[in-house]
């Protein structure tokens, strides 16, 4: 016997599980709602993790999702520092850590992600981090104020944005990656060599094309990164930024059908898995995009964000595929900020649209003639074009694809 039924039961403290909880109030759910996550803290923006908050910009208040009394206000039973130890999907109950037994009419897992670790020599040392907490970011600042040389594993977001928040701070980044640029493998050569530039010229010192070798220490604390190539960069402070992997341990055992390829579970393109009744969010939904025409895993919190409305209007009866064209956003200190719509996993074509020497353009990603993804650097009204391109796939003629390069020319005739 469950201790305890609820109308809706969210599994994960992220912004998939607030924004589901939130629009289901703002929808009309009048059942119980339980959000149960396994932070310390109530649901908050990760992004300021790398940037505000990181360099001290930003407090927690500033980065909370909502403020304390919303929930109580919403009526929505927040359960922090708890976890889902059982998921009996067929029976819909679930074993709290607290031993409590949760019965619920519709659920929706948000999980999220563990990151990657490496395991290398010395990678047990004092002062080597992992970024994905509220106690992960304190560690990290307090560890590289005052000068302090920091070595960056990793040449995408997280690696890019901790060395500029870092690097505004006082310390001294350098980043050591396998890719030739910086973002490349998300952005390709131009946007990530313009990128790297701006790094580079705050003082950013980037090694590419090369990887982690070990680390090497004193008295149980890193002091050297040796690359792959042989190559020794002093550190006080390491941030490891290897990706993540989707936290898919509690629908494996609840028998969810999984992704194998992707990674995540297999959801339609309402979000909802193989149980009826039970959705995914976030970083672990692979999902039927009716956007993009394929099966659609993406790991960033405003994909998350999105999916959390999706799925509280399917559990309230909206039957309504997930639509929404995922966006993306960087901010290097005050530096530069990136958007970007896509994902473009594939591309054989990329067009510049503006110039790269002004700081003013966006590149367009094109896989078989078909927009795939756009990114802009200060020039975001770009991206409503991109969204109109990617979610029509339709193909473009020569004459479009010099309208996308000629700033002269309208992007409202380009593609329709």
């Amino acid at each position: 016997m469950a201790d305890r039924h609820v109308a809706h039961l969210l599994v994960g403290g992220g912004l998939a599980g607030a924004n589901c909880a939130r629009w289901l109030r703002e929808s009309g759910a009048e059942g119980e709602i339980l959000l149960v996550g396994r932070e310390s803290d109530a649901p908050y923006n990760r992004p300021p993790l790398t940037k505000g908050y990181l360099a001290g910009r930003e407090s927690r208040d500033d980065v909370y999702f909502r403020p304390d009394p919303w929930w109580d206000e919403q009526r929505i039973d927040l359960r922090k520092r708890t976890s889902v130890m059982k998921l009996d999907a067929a029976a819909k109950e679930a074993t709290l850590s607290t031993k409590e037994v949760v019965s619920f009419d519709t659920a929706l897992l948000a999980t999220g992600a563990n990151v990657k670790r490496l395991q290398v020599d010395g990678c047990e040392l004092d002062g080597i981090h992992y970024l994905r907490a509220f106690g992960n970011a304190d560690a990290i600042r307090a560890e590289a104020i005052g000068g302090k040389r920091v070595v960056l594993i990793g040449g995408s977001y997280v690696a890019c944005e901790v060395a500029a928040s870092l690097t505004s701070l006082g310390a001294h980044c350098t980043i050591v990656m396998q890719e030739g640029t910086t973002l490349e493998r998300g952005f390709g050569a131009v946007a990530g060599g313009w990128l790297q530039a701006v790094l580079e010229s705050h003082g950013v010192r980037v090694i590419g094309n090369d990887a982690l070798g070990r680390f090497e220490g004193d008295f149980g604390r890193v002091t050297t990164v040796v690359t792959e190539n042989g190559e020794s960069v002093p550190a006080d402070v390491v941030v490891i930024g290897a990706g993540v992997n989707p936290d898919t341990m509690l629908a494996r055992a609840a028998r969810l059908t999984l992704d194998d390829e992707r990674g995540g579970v297999l959801c339609d393109s309402r979000l909802e898995t193989s149980v009826p009744g039970i959705y995914a969010a976030g970083d672990i939904a692979s999902y039927d995009s009716v956007v993009h025409g394929r099966r659609l895993r993406v790991e960033h919190w405003d994909v998350a964000f999105n999916m959390g409305k999706t799925v509280a209007l399917n559990m309230l009866g909206a039957d309504r595929p997930h639509e929404v064209v995922p966006y993306f956003f960087s901010d290097f200190s005050d530096w530069a900020s990136l958007e970007y719509v896509g994902p473009a996993t594939s591309w054989d074509r990329e067009v510049v649209r503006g110039s790269l020497d002004d700081g003013a353009f966006s590149v367009w990603y094109l896989d078989g003639g078909r927009v795939a993804g756009a990114l802009s650097i200060g020039r975001s009204d770009d991206l409503e074009h991109a969204r109109r391109m990617i979610a029509s796939r339709a193909p473009l003629d020569d004459a479009d694809v010099g309208g996308l390069a000629d700033v002269s020319a309208e992007l409202g005739s380009v593609g329709a």
